[in-house]
């Protein structure tokens, strides 16, 4: 009898020490647990997204234009419940790099959304890249652009802004605007802050591979002064059910301009938005402006509207 036990084990030990068979695999790679969700630095897996919920290819792209207004045109657009906005700018049609990497990239770094609502995205800098517009359309050649602008002479000065505070806070050295906007006694077209300005040029780019119905232009001065009734239109380009009311936003007279109330919770946007401009010399600012008159003419006639810019 103790023969065949000692037997009997050796069986036992045998069989749970023999390797797997051929063609049979083991999870040992973390990207394989969780269904690809990969685990964390302690070996706990993130939480699960909610029920029913994916992350989807963006339905709409907020495509610039820097200094417009994007931050505050997505913030306000999430008050919403069936907008899903993504968190960060993900750069991925301007920047190379990161086109590189895959669309299965791109769609991992938007948020988890329900059947019923639509992804939205912003990158300003889309909106003055030359591939951006043809890369889109590979994607999708049906979906909606979101374009905000604001008077082109105070996007330039708004530019200059967040540069040169961004400078001082990296302990970098700074000019004084005019000597950036002036070269040589004549305006320096090729500053990068007024190239982004020239609105009318971008626009014939993103008009070879889309048409304007697929463009809604949201007027970046008036969404600063009374937010509401450029957010329905918006509403109503995405066919959205009116969701969005005058409760959703309150004026801060410390910030001067308006935050938003939703879910019990008031916000403002950062501390780095609304910055006041920098001094221009009248001279210098008349130059800016007379060059970009004949742009902004362009520019009505290709958008088929006007706005009021100085």
């Amino acid at each position: 009898m103790a023969c065949l036990l000692a037997f009997a084990f050796l069986l036992v030990l045998q069989t749970y020490a023999a390797p797997p068979e051929a063609g049979v695999s083991f999870p040992l790679d973390p990207m394989d647990l969780g269904h690809g969700i990969p685990a964390n630095a302690s070996g706990d897996l993130p939480p699960s997204p909610p029920p029913g919920t994916s992350k989807r290819a963006p339905h709409s792209i907020i495509i610039g234009v820097r200094k417009g207004g994007t931050r505050a045109l997505l913030e306000m657009l999430d008050i919403h419940p069936e907008v899903a906005a993504a968190a960060t700018e993900v750069h991925f049609f301007d920047w190379d790099e990161n086109y590189a990497k895959g669309f299965n990239w791109y769609r991992e770094l938007m948020p988890y959304s329900y059947p019923h609502q639509i992804t939205v995205e912003k990158t300003p800098g889309y909106f003055t890249s030359a591939l951006a517009p043809e890369r889109i359309r590979a994607m999708n050649s049906s979906i909606k652009l979101l374009l905000i602008l604001r008077d082109p002479a105070e996007r330039v000065i708004s530019d200059y802004t967040q540069v040169y505070f961004n400078r001082l806070e990296n302990h970098k050295p700074v000019q004084a605007i005019e000597n950036l906007l002036v070269r040589n006694g004549a305006l320096n077209i090729r500053y990068k802050a007024i190239q982004r300005s020239l609105y009318d040029i971008h626009m014939r780019n993103w008009l070879r591979h889309f048409p304007l119905e697929q463009i809604h232009i949201v007027d970046g001065d008036t969404l600063i002064r009374d937010p509401l009734p450029e957010l329905q239109k918006v509403e109503r380009f995405l066919n959205l059910p009116p969701r969005i009311v005058s409760s959703n936003f309150y004026f801060n007279q410390t910030k001067g301009f308006y935050c938003i109330r939703s879910d019990g919770r008031e916000r403002c946007l950062h501390e780095s938005k609304g910055r006041p401009h920098p001094a221009v010399n009248s001279t210098v600012l008349q130059q800016l402006r007379s060059f970009l008159r004949e742009h902004n003419r362009t520019f009505y006639r290709l958008v088929k509207r006007t706005f009021d810019w100085q």
